[in-house]
């Protein structure tokens, strides 16, 4: 599996000086943002009239980011 820009960040900043669930939440809210742009890009690649809701999309994200 593939590790994403976003784990790879996370673990180079876990260590500095902040609370770590304050770390934590940061991850989380930025790896939501991360994963919209991931599953918009190969909607946008699939062609609008493939999949309306976006599952194929998501999918995709999942089989290479979890």
């Amino acid at each position: 599996m593939k590790q994403s820009s976003i784990d790879l960040l996370f673990e180079k900043l876990w260590n500095t000086p902040k609370d770590k669930w304050e770390w934590n939440a940061i991850r989380q809210e930025i790896e939501q943002v991360h994963k919209m742009e991931i599953i918009e890009a190969a909607y946008d690649n699939m062609g609008n009239n493939f999949d309306p809701n976006m599952g194929r999309a998501e999918l995709y994200y999942k089989a290479k980011y979890k």
